[in-house]
């Protein structure tokens, strides 16, 4: 009989905008995970490197953020994870936080691969919308190279055309072939990018097929940014999770990968 790993889910607000609405979605989301039996990961980007607009919210200070979501993953006793942008990073923030996030459009970044595996944390490697899942083996032989074998590979979706994104179904079984622990971005690949107000578009009511895709092909966890009341929050306010929609998705991901271990049984 086959044994799977449980699933693991990256979880909280795309930024860090206060303690007490990071505090609420850490524990809500801590609970449902301990109900179904999934390791959570508290999530939350200390600042936004890459919002479009130059007057775009991008974070409430660095060392602010950072002692902000430190304090988060104590007191809910989860690990956490944030991005890092320059090769510079990553030493500072480790100090900080348990796991790093390399984002897509960085993923080719030598200096900042390398310093991120530098730290022996854990680290969610993004895949960028440019490249092949096959690609993305130059990419993690980067950090590898340093000693580290704390790697995932995340699927966020493949640019089509100047403002959408699509999900390649066969992106988790390709990139699996790599050797490590794959995860799906299911957020941020229902994005629309490139609008012309200068605000990154989405369609969150497709979160869900897109998670259940990826679990059914594979994916060992899941990327899901969520928020209580999404269309208020201060960056990816189209493509984030309403709060209490997290539940009921998760349980149907627990059902397709129990139903996927009684076939390969």
């Amino acid at each position: 009989m086959t044994s799977q790993k449980p699933l693991f889910l990256l979880s909280g607000p795309c930024a860090f905008e206060d303690y007490d609405t990071a505090i609420h979605i850490a524990q809500t989301v801590k609970q449902i995970c301990d109900d179904l039996g999934i390791e959570y990961i508290f999530k939350a980007s200390y600042k936004k490197a890459n919002r479009t607009k130059l007057g775009s919210f991008t974070g409430i200070g660095k060392e602010e953020a950072l002692k902000a979501i430190q304090a988060v993953g104590e007191a809910v006793g989860v690990k956490t994870i944030t991005d890092v942008h320059e090769s510079h990073e990553p030493e500072q923030v480790a100090e900080y936080i348990d796991c790093l996030q390399i984002p897509a459009f960085l993923c080719r970044q030598t200096d900042l691969l390398v310093a991120a595996g530098k730290t022996g944390k854990a680290i969610n490697l993004k895949k960028g919308q440019f490249l092949s899942p096959e690609a993305m083996g130059f990419a993690l032989e980067k950090i590898q190279s340093t000693g580290n074998d704390q790697v995932w590979l995340c699927e966020r979706g493949t640019t089509f055309g100047y403002s959408d994104l699509i999900v390649d179904a066969t992106s988790m079984v390709r990139m699996k072939r790599h050797g490590v622990p794959v995860v799906m971005d299911c957020t941020h690949a229902v994005q629309k990018p490139n609008q012309t107000s200068g605000i990154t578009g989405g369609d969150a009511s497709l979160i869900e097929a897109v998670a259940l895709s990826a679990v059914a092909t594979g994916a060992d966890g899941l990327f899901i940014e969520t928020h209580p009341t999404p269309h208020l929050a201060k960056s990816d306010a189209q493509s984030m999770l309403q709060l209490d929609s997290l539940r009921p998705l998760l349980e149907k991901v627990v059902r397709v990968r129990k139903a996927l271990a009684t076939v390969e049984a």
